[in-house]
């Protein structure tokens, strides 16, 4: 289930503009600190890539 929330929420994300890979799902357990840390490690650095959002906010 979701997995297929995932896949909608990107596909809204494409639609209004926003690049699909700002949104990433991990499964990872309490139990695995390395694997949690990698997948941080590697989501920050696609993030780093991708630059700012062509989104901005009124504040």
């Amino acid at each position: 289930m979701t997995t297929k929330r995932v896949a909608v929420m990107k596909e809204l994300l494409s639609f209004t503009g926003i690049e699909p890979d700002r949104l990433r799902l991990e499964w990872v357990s309490a139990a695995e600190g390395p694997k949690f840390a990698q997948a941080i490690s590697e989501f920050t650095s696609r993030i780093k890539t991708l630059g700012p959002s062509r989104l901005k906010v009124a504040a």
